[in-house]
């Protein structure tokens, strides 16, 4: 087993050690915050309640000797896009260290108060921002059950495209508009066709969406004209976060052909703070991808007989403006799994460089929406009222068939099995604001 994932490690933070924490020392996330007083970015790992300053860390030399002097220079810097980079061997490396440092028999800071006053702060008195700088960003669509539900909507004799089972289909999103979790969403305005069908106008959406989805961030990239071999591609992938792709479903049902989604999805995304290392998802690892029968083998660029899922439990709850001033509780609106994916993380990247493309550290790629089965699993609006037809109620007992301004969308995820350490990620969460003026120079 790994020692860093061992079921039995205990912390010194007490935090850590709580059954419902989503930060055990099992997962050490990684993330980039600021403190109240002081400006500077600084990388962190989510240890309990607390952020590890790695910053700090380093110079004080509680990491020379048992990291590199390009992992501590890296971890150093403001933002992740150098330890990334860095590869998996010292992603590793760094991971052990850190770990040994929070194990409760480890008294390099435990017994040292000024230290460990120094190098932990309380999550809730910093502020979070992405942590790396993102290059570039694309979207799949590997929710079979996501894209059949959505297909039919549209395309009822045809819901399922002759491609989809072959390769995973995606799009290039815009990495300028990813946001932290907490940033408001401003209502996009939009060229749309009513509903009786006459001329396009021009005005705010109408038919605003979230989508639940699962984000993976590169590490080590490739160069130009290479590729990166399904097998390999562990090395290459450093973690995953949630991440919420926010979706102007009237702008997108009339701009979608024939090139497919632009301005629709291209206003605002969502990513949660921390970077859950795929070191720390191990225990939750399932086979995969599942298959029935009847689906086409994969090419051999798809195929590889270790890939893998994550059995990762996804939630998204909603709640009004008002709910939140009265503290009414959010009201759940959908619980999927990640499990539920036709195509993994894997396979998407393969077939992302399958041409020759470069990935840089930093860059990320998601899912598409996470769909289950049953209606309580969609992971949209679209699908969850069926396009508006089976509107949800929310606990202050407005109806939603879509997102009003005001209204909050939070994601949660967490992984639990037997045998294993419960961890978290944290929150993706988003509050819809009114349309804003247009700039005006």
């Amino acid at each position: 087993m790994n020692i860093t994932t061992d079921p039995n490690l205990r912390s010194w933070v007490d935090s850590a050690n709580d059954a419902h924490t989503d930060f055990p020392i099992q997962n050490l996330p990684f993330g980039v915050f600021t403190r109240r007083s002081a400006d500077a970015r600084r990388i962190g790992v989510a240890i309990g309640d607390q952020v590890l300053d790695c910053h700090e860390l380093v110079s004080r030399g509680l990491l020379a000797d048992t990291c590199s002097t390009a992992a501590c220079a890296a971890l150093a810097s403001e933002r992740l896009n150098d330890f990334l980079g860095l590869g998996a061997d010292t992603w590793h490396e760094v991971r052990a260290a850190l770990c040994a440092i929070l194990r409760d028999e480890t008294p390099a800071l435990k017994d040292d108060p000024e230290a460990r006053d120094a190098c932990l702060v309380p999550r809730d008195v910093v502020t979070m921002h992405l942590p790396m700088d993102v290059g570039d960003y694309t979207d799949f669509y590997a929710s079979l059950h996501h894209a059949t539900n959505v297909g039919s909507m549209f395309r009822p004799d045809n819901p399922l495209l002759p491609n989809w089972k072959h390769l995973p289909v995606g799009y290039h999103g815009r990495a300028s508009s990813l946001v932290v979790s907490g940033a408001p969403i401003t209502r996009p305005t939009g060229q749309t066709v009513p509903a009786d069908g006459a001329d396009p106008v021009f005005g705010p959406v109408r038919l605003l969406d979230y989508e639940l989805e699962v984000a993976f961030v590169v590490g080590a990239g490739n160069e130009l004209g290479s590729r990166i071999a399904i097998e390999d591609s562990r090395r290459h992938l450093f973690g995953v976060m949630l991440m919420n792709d926010w979706s102007a479903r009237d702008v997108q049902k009339w701009e979608y052909q024939p090139l497919g989604p632009f301005n629709s999805k291209n206003f605002a995304t969502t990513l949660s703070p921390w970077i859950v290392p795929l070191e720390a998802l191990e225990p939750f690892m399932i086979d995969g991808p599942p298959r029935s029968d009847e689906d086409p083998a994969n090419l051999d660029y798809l195929n590889w007989a270790d890939d893998f899922g994550v059995d990762l439990t996804l939630t998204v709850e909603i709640s009004s403006a008002r709910m939140r001033e009265t503290g009414t509780k959010p009201t759940l609106v959908s619980t999927g799994n990640y499990s539920d994916m036709y195509w993994t993380m894997s396979q998407m990247l393969a077939h992302h460089t399958s041409t020759g493309c470069p990935m840089s550290p930093g860059d990320v790629y998601a899912s598409g929406t996470v769909s289950g089965v049953s209606e309580d699993s969609r992971g949209c609006l679209l699908e969850r009222t069926w396009r508006g037809q089976h509107p949800i109620t929310l606990a202050d007992g407005t109806e939603r068939k879509f997102l009003q301004d005001g209204d909050e969308v939070l994601i949660t995820g967490f992984c639990e099995r037997e045998g294993a350490r419960r961890i978290g990620f944290g929150a993706c969460s988003g509050v819809v604001v009114p349309t804003r003026e247009p700039v005006t120079a």
